[in-house]
C-alpha cells in the first residue's frame, strides 16, 4: 500500500488495489495495519476532504484533525494519486 503519510500511529495511504472503474481520488486512514476496510475520505475538485466512512473508528476528535491534515495537504495527494494510478475523478 503506498503510504502518503504517517501521523502518530495512523498512516494515511492509497490502497493498492482498486476497484475497476477507479474510484474517485480518496484515502484510507488505519492505526497500525492497512486494510481494505480502513476509514476512507474523499477528496473534492476543490481540495475539501469528506468522510464517506469510519470504519477504523477513529476517535472524533483525531479524525477532525485528521481531515484538516488532508485538506492542508490535498494537492500532494492528488498529485501522488495521478503518479499511482495515471488518472483522476473526483467523488465532486
Amino acid at each position: 500500500m503506498p503510504q502518503l503519510f504517517k501521523i502518530g500511529s495512523y498512516t494515511i495511504y492509497f490502497w493498492s488495489n482498486e476497484n475497476e472503474p477507479l474510484e474517485p481520488i480518496h484515502v484510507h486512514i488505519a492505526e497500525g495495519r492497512a486494510t481494505a476496510n480502513a476509514t476512507k475520505i474523499w477528496i473534492t475538485s476543490s481540495g475539501k476532504a469528506l468522510l464517506c466512512n469510519n470504519k477504523s473508528h477513529i476517535p472524533q476528535k483525531i479524525l477532525k484533525k485528521m481531515l484538516r491534515f488532508i485538506e492542508a495537504n490535498s494537492s500532494v495527494i492528488i498529485e501522488k494519486w495521478v503518479e499511482q494510478f495515471n488518472e483522476i475523478r473526483y467523488f465532486c
